[in-house]
């Protein structure tokens, strides 16, 4: 059995911050199980892990794995990159649906940017904007912007939970629902969520809340799942949400946590496996300046960092 552990560092196109922590870079790591690769990145102030406690119990869990021991990892990054490096993966899946673009910063700059953007040509159905970052009339603007500049496209708004209650109420009263496709997790808790949703009538999807595993239940105003594995962990646990929709008629949309080209492949394979009929969200892949993988898939190994590399006859 071959076992390999790799680090990564990829420059960002530009610093984001997430949850007030500035990166420059998007750091992670790789992991090789008999040829068969997954990705381990818990993302700052997301994930419940670091990077340092996921590559702990990363090498532990190979370590476990040469002795011939069976291993189940506990932080949910670990997980996810464990189950997909060793998934039997469907041999015959359908192309991926192209991701829809995304858009995130300074609403002035955005605007700047929408008049020069060509998108004429090849408007995309579906554009996602993050919200909740700056001033609510700002953000309304630039939303008013997109929906002249682009208006047979859906809007996908998403606040990552960033709102109160009331804050939510005044943003989705004064916004016009004809283009929002809906609003993914505008409070930081479900009661609030659902609250928000029966005042304005705002159709909403829930992400937060699936990768923190709290209760949520399906309302009439709930539309999709945004599944996001890295941060969610086991396979399995995403697949029981995927079911779970199913059973409520709601959208499942598999999403990136800013991952390397590597971890948007494993993904993007995902995605035509359980929402082959609805674009996932992995339009994160842009930011990254670098890649870890060639044109045909391989893993350039050249330059990524070897953290561990053992054989066993287990």
């Amino acid at each position: 059995m071959q076992l390999a552990l790799y680090g990564y560092s990829l420059p960002l196109r530009q610093p984001l911050t997430f949850k007030g922590e500035r990166l420059a870079s998007r750091e992670g790591l790789l992991v090789c199980i008999n040829g068969q690769w997954g990705e381990i990145a818990p993302l700052p102030d997301f994930s419940t892990e670091t990077l340092a406690e996921a590559e702990a119990e990363s090498l532990a869990c190979l370590v476990a794995l040469s002795r011939g021991e069976k291993v189940s990892p506990k932080l949910p990054s670990v997980q996810f990159g464990f189950d997909c490096a060793q998934r039997p993966w469907p041999n015959h899946l359908p192309a991926p649906l192209p991701p829809y673009p995304l858009l995130q910063g300074a609403p002035r700059k955005l605007i700047e940017t929408l008049s020069t953007a060509d998108w004429q040509a090849s408007s995309p159905s579906r554009l996602k904007l993050k919200v909740a970052r700056y001033a609510i009339a700002e953000e309304l603007a630039l939303i008013e912007q997109l929906a002249a500049k682009l208006p047979f496209t859906k809007l996908v708004l998403d606040a990552n939970g960033g709102w109160t209650r009331e804050e939510a109420l005044r943003f989705c009263e004064r916004l016009n629902l004809n283009q929002i496709d809906y609003l993914e997790e505008p409070c930081a808790t479900f009661a609030d969520t659902i609250a928000v949703a029966e005042a304005t009538g705002v159709a909403i999807a829930l992400d937060e809340t699936l990768s923190r595993r709290e209760e949520w239940y399906c309302h009439p105003q709930l539309k999709a799942l945004v599944i996001k594995p890295t941060l969610i962990g086991s396979l399995s646990a995403c697949e029981a949400l995927v079911q779970r929709a199913r059973a409520g008629n709601l959208c499942v949309v598999i999403s990136s946590s800013f991952e390397s080209d590597l971890g948007l492949g494993l993904l993007s394979r995902l995605a035509s496996e359980w929402a082959p009929n609805e674009p996932p969200g992995l339009g994160t892949g842009h930011w990254l300046t670098e890649r870890v993988t060639t044109a045909t898939g391989e893993v350039m190994t050249e330059n990524v960092h070897c953290l561990s590399n053992m054989e066993s006859s287990a």
